[in-house]
C-alpha cells in the first residue's frame, strides 16, 4: 500500500478561512461599485435636468435685462432716436422716455435744437409740443420745414415767448426759393404751456395748410398759375429749436429774458409724419411711383369749402397780424397770393386789426425774418447722422 509523501500536506483550517474572507471582500466592492455608479447616474440626472430648468429660465431675463440697458444707454428704436438727431446746444436737448418725449433747453450760454435725419419732398406732419411756461419772455420755440441755400423753401411755426400773463404769440411764415415776409401771427385759444397740443403742416403740390389741434389756421395755395413760386422742388428737413431772441422777439425788444429763471424747457412727444422720403443718391422721393402716390391719399388733400370757412372765422377771431393787410410794409401792395384787395381796403382792415389787439399784446407785426442760430453745415450734420445711425 502506497502512502503519500512526506512533503504533501493537507489544506489547514487557517487557508480555508482566508479564502472566505476574499470572496466576502469581493462580494462588498461589486456593491459598492455599483452604488456608486448609481449615485453617480442620478448625479448626472438631475444636473441635467436642472441645466434645463436654468436655460428655461435665464434665457428671459437676459432679454429683459438688454432692453432695460438700451433703454438707458440710447440705444432703444423710439420715435425720437429713429427720425431725429440732437444737433446742437450739447446736453441741453435730450431725448428720454425710451425716445418717446424729447426736451429742448435754453441758459444764458446757449439754447438748443433737433432736426429729422431724412429729407421730405412733400409731407403731413404732425407734432405735440408744450411750451415753455411761466415768464418766456425773449424766448422762441420754433418748429419748422426747411431746405438749404439763399433761395430755399420754408414753412414755418414760431412761439414768441411772453412775460407771465399775457399770450404767446404764435408766428408763421412761407418762404418759395428765398422770398419770405409772407408773415401772419395768432394768439392761440388755450394756454399752451399747460399741456401738450398738436401742431401740424400738411405740404402737398396743391397747397400748404397749417393747423393746431386739427383746426387749420392758415392756407397757402400752389398759385403758379399767376406767378407765385411754390415749394415743389426742394427737398426739406424737419427742424426745432429753443433760442434766446430778446433784442426783437418780446414786445420789439423792450422786454429782456429773465436769466434767474433759466433753463427754460420745451418739451415734444407723439411725432407722426406719411412723407415722400427724398433720396440724395438717386434725386428721387418714394412717393414718384404711381402705387405710392395712390396709396398717399394726403397728397391730393385740400381745404373744401366749408373747412375754408371755418379757418376765416378763426382768423378774424385769433389772427393779430396778417401781411396781406399791412399798407405800411408793402405800400405797393403784397404778393398776388393775397388776392385783388384795393389799397384803401387793406388799409383799412390793417387799421382795424392792429388797433384791436394793441392793448392785449404789443408782439406783434415783425417787419423782418426772425435770425435764428446757424445751423450746422450739411458735412457736418452728415457725419453726426452717420455716427448715430
Amino acid at each position: 500500500m502506497a502512502y503519500p509523501s512526506r512533503n504533501y500536506s493537507y489544506p489547514t483550517r487557517s487557508s480555508s478561512r482566508s479564502s472566505i474572507h476574499y470572496l466576502i471582500l469581493l462580494a462588498f466592492a461589486a456593491v459598492l461599485v455599483f452604488k456608486v455608479d448609481v449615485l453617480i447616474s442620478q448625479s448626472i440626472f438631475a444636473a441635467r435636468r436642472r441645466a434645463s430648468t436654468s436655460r428655461n429660465f435665464v434665457r428671459p431675463t437676459y432679454r429683459r435685462a438688454s432692453r432695460y440697458i438700451n433703454s438707458i444707454t440710447g440705444f432703444t428704436n423710439g420715435t425720437f432716436n429713429r427720425n431725429f438727431v440732437l444737433s446742437w446746444g450739447e446736453e441741453r436737448g435730450k431725448i428720454l422716455e425710451h425716445g418717446e418725449l424729447l426736451t429742448l433747453s435754453l441758459d444764458r450760454k446757449s439754447g438748443s435744437g433737433f432736426e429729422s435725419k431724412k429729407e421730405y419732398l412733400f409731407a403731413k406732419i404732425d407734432m405735440q409740443i408744450k411750451l415753455v411756461p411761466g415768464n418766456s419772455a425773449g424766448t422762441v420755440t420754433t418748429y419748422y420745414l426747411s431746405s438749404e441755400g439763399s433761395a430755399h423753401d420754408e414753412i414755418d411755426f414760431e412761439f414768441l415767448g411772453n412775460s407771465t400773463g399775457n399770450p404767446y404769440t404764435l408766428h408763421t411764415n412761407v418762404f418759395s426759393q428765398g422770398k419770405g415776409d409772407r408773415e401772419q401771427q395768432f394768439f392761440l385759444w388755450f394756454d399752451p404751456t399747460e399741456d401738450f397740443h398738436t401742431y401740424s403742416i400738411l405740404w402737398n403740390p396743391k397747397c400748404i395748410i397749417l393747423s393746431v389741434d386739427g383746426k387749420p389756421i392758415r392756407e397757402f395755395k400752389n398759385m403758379e398759375s399767376i406767378g407765385v413760386p411754390y415749394l415743389k422742388g426742394q427737398p426739406m428737413r424737419i427742424y426745432s429749436s429753443l433760442w434766446n431772441a430778446d433784442e426783437w422777439a418780446t414786445q420789439h425788444g423792450l422786454v429782456k429774458t429773465d436769466w434767474s429763471l433759466a433753463p427754460f424747457t420745451a418739451s415734444y412727444r407723439n411725432f407722426s409724419a406719411e412723407a415722400c422720403i427724398w433720396s440724395p443718391r438717386t434725386r428721387k422721393s418714394s412717393c414718384e411711383s404711381t402705387d405710392s402716390a395712390k396709396s398717399n391719399s394726403w397728397l391730393t388733400e385740400e381745404l373744401d369749402s366749408r373747412a375754408r370757412e371755418k379757418m376765416k372765422q378763426l382768423q378774424q377771431k385769433y389772427m393779430v397780424y396778417n401781411y396781406c393787410e399791412d399798407p405800411w410794409r408793402f405800400p405797393q401792395g403784397p404778393g398776388p397770393e393775397c388776392g385783388s384787395k384795393s389799397k384803401i381796403n387793406r388799409q383799412s382792415n390793417s387799421n382795424n386789426n392792429i388797433n384791436t389787439n394793441a392793448n392785449n399784446n404789443d408782439n406783434i407785426i415783425v417787419p423782418r425774418k426772425p435770425r435764428r442760430p446757424r445751423r450746422r453745415s450739411r458735412s457736418k450734420r452728415a457725419n453726426k447722422v452717420a455716427q448715430i445711425d
